[in-house]
């Protein structure tokens, strides 16, 4: 009987968990709602011919002056086709529409359903290992964003990532393959692979933000706590454990009275070598 007693727990968390995962969309109220129109809907067409729904905001600008370009990963909850569902948690538009944000171009794209952005289970507890390659969604997003260094005003060495759950676990894994591209990173409530993340010399000294809610029943703290570790040695990590807080960390994350100024501060070392070249 206290075996029965055990199983039954354990597939009971298994289920709150899932439905957390797959329904976090449901929990919480937008706060930019009235800003949703301002991101156009767009798709990427891959040279494979494979399609990436995603919504861009797009700032007004000045000749001659160049801008941030912001990514913003997705949770699980919001896969789908309608290029609408990765609006839903809107706390990190604070990044465009607080008094401390910076005229910016950001995307938010749109996994598909039954896809992820890193190729890895959410079962693992401590850490797991990179894919040899990125899932099909967030290598699209890598395309979307090369094309949009080419086509509008960014300053490459202002690249920003953040994501929130399953698109915590997208900012690792993006910044494991890509990380010397990118300027900061928030990654929120996620999972990395954490052994790449200490290898990775790009991320010895790369800002980088993580949250983590101490009380999270979906993913493990352990997962942040184990990424932070692996980062230890970069003077530029901050890691943020919110006391009490479930998996909706992301809310109070956006919201920490320092993250935006702190965002926009950040620029991307460029090597001495690539410097002479831009010359």
């Amino acid at each position: 009987m206290q075996n029965f007693h055990c199983h039954f727990y354990n597939f009971f968390m298994f289920i709150i968990s899932f439905l957390f995962i797959c329904g976090a969309s449901l929990h919480g109220k937008t706060q930019f709602a009235q800003k949703h129109a301002e991101f156009t809907k767009k798709e990427w067409l891959s040279a494979t011919g494979e399609k990436l729904l995603y919504r861009q905001y797009s700032p007004s600008v000045k000749e001659g002056e160049k801008y941030p370009l912001i990514i913003f990963l997705h949770g699980a909850g919001e896969r789908g086709n309608d290029n609408t569902s990765q609006l839903r948690h809107d706390e990190w538009m604070r990044f465009l529409f607080s008094e401390d944000a910076q005229p910016s171009y950001v995307i938010a794209p749109q996994c598909p359903k039954k896809m992820k952005w890193c190729n890895v289970s959410w079962g693992n507890q401590n850490t797991h290992t990179t894919p040899e390659v990125p899932s099909a969604p967030l290598r699209m997003v890598h395309e979307l964003v090369q094309n949009m260094l080419k086509t509008y005003p960014i300053d490459e060495n202002r690249v920003y990532i953040t994501g929130i759950s399953m698109g915590g676990y997208g900012t690792f894994d993006y910044l494991i393959r890509w990380g010397n591209e990118v300027a900061a990173a928030v990654p929120i409530c996620g999972g990395a692979d954490n052994a790449a993340l200490k290898e990775a010399a790009p991320l010895h000294a790369l800002p980088i933000w993580i949250f983590h809610g101490s009380a999270d029943p979906v993913v493990p703290v352990s997962r942040s706590r184990n990424a932070a570790t692996a980062l230890k040695d970069n003077p530029k990590m901050k890691y943020t454990e919110m006391p009490e807080i479930a998996h909706d960390v992301w809310t109070p994350a956006y919201d920490h009275e320092e993250l935006v100024k702190w965002l926009f501060l950040q620029q991307r070392e460029v090597p001495s070598k690539q410097k002479e070249n831009h010359k």
